[in-house]
């Protein structure tokens, strides 16, 4: 019995069957380390990157105005990571669950900006209708659970989600994302070992972005390849680079191919960077003007998309026209939200409490 494993439908694999399947997706991953992307594709990609880099620059400038309150996390320099991913989901079939740097999640599934400007100014057209704001937002009709404020406290939220996909055997994978930060709670782990447990149907995708607020990776982690962290629960992990869009992309289908096999969950490490500071009450005095411009310079991924489509022949007027469509798109968005009234006080005793019969 010690060189077998039970999960929850009884079922038994040998230690060496699962060190093998292990072994695979490592070797899958590397053999296929960039989607085959097409020109249409990959503008797509290039849209929706640059759609979250203006969106979010654009809700700095709000937050600067007074206009958005409490905290507001910006996901700018890390739209790889969610474009990538999520463009690899099956929508309306799959779940995403992730914590307060969540408007570029939620744009990458392809939700209106407005309804997401709207959440982030706390109007009653916003997407939790305005009491969720920038670290709090849902959308049933889409799977996308949060926004969560407590760190790491959605990650066995999505075991949760999880395990209602394979209860209900409805196909569907979560996925769950979480920070360097994140990663040290200890209910992170719990959520591993009842992940593995029961051969759930879960992508934990570690967003390494160097700091856990103010505090580097190698000051606060004794294991700082986070990817290997599964191992004690045998889930295979994978490290890829978060800048590289189509990496990412690659990555993901590897990962789905795994999970949505019945092999249970994958814990994804992406290595990405954001250029401001945690929050916007943040001035990242923490790290050096040089370290941010080199990222800026050398391994932006929208720059480097931008670069890929002008080889493959896309011409730089189309290019331009894109970034004019967007920055109109999220200037739009902002008047949306601005013009939007605010909620009406009943609002606040709703959504509080569920009943059942």
């Amino acid at each position: 019995m010690q060189n077998r494993r039970s999960n929850r439908d009884g079922r038994q694999r040998p230690q060496s069957e699962i060190k093998s399947a292990l072994r695979s997706l490592q070797e899958t991953h590397a053999a296929n380390l960039r989607h085959k992307a097409s020109d249409e594709e990959l503008l797509k990609f290039y849209e929706q990157m640059l759609l979250i880099r203006r969106f979010e620059e654009r809700a700095g400038q709000l937050y600067g105005l007074g206009l958005i309150g409490g905290f507001c996390h910006l996901y700018i320099g890390q739209e790889a990571v969610a474009v990538g991913l999520q463009s690899a989901l099956t929508p309306g079939k799959d779940s995403v669950i992730t914590g307060y740097r969540d408007h570029g999640h939620m744009l990458a599934y392809g939700i209106d900006p407005k309804v997401i400007m709207a959440e982030l100014t706390g109007r009653a057209a916003g997407i939790s209708r305005g009491k969720g704001g920038s670290m709090h937002m849902f959308s049933v009709d889409h799977k996308f659970y949060g926004g969560h404020g407590i760190v790491g406290a959605q990650v066995p939220l999505g075991a949760g989600l999880a395990f209602s996909h394979k209860y209900n055997e409805d196909g569907g994978v979560c996925m769950a994302y979480f920070g360097d930060g994140a990663a040290n709670q200890g209910q992170v782990y719990e959520a591993f070992n009842m992940a593995a447990l029961w051969s759930l149907p879960i992508v934990f995708v570690v967003e390494n972005n160097g700091y856990a607020m103010g505090t580097a990776v190698k000051r606060g982690s004794a294991e700082t390849d986070f990817y290997r962290r599964g191992t004690a629960f045998r889930i295979p992990g994978m490290n890829v680079n978060g800048m590289d869009v189509l990496e990412v992309r690659a990555a993901a289908e590897v990962a789905l191919a795994h999970v949505r096999s019945g092999a249970g969950p994958v814990l994804m490490e992406l290595h990405t960077y954001r250029y401001r500071g945690h929050s916007m009450s943040d001035p990242a005095k923490y790290r050096s003007r040089e370290e941010v411009q080199d990222m800026r310079e050398n391994h932006d991924p929208i720059e480097a998309a931008k670069a890929e489509l002008v080889k493959r022949g896309v011409s730089e007027e189309r290019m331009k026209d894109i970034d004019k469509q967007i920055r109109s798109k999220v200037a739009e968005a902002a008047d949306f939200a601005e013009n939007s009234p605010e909620p009406e006080l009943p609002e606040l005793y709703t959504d509080v409490l569920v009943e059942t019969y």
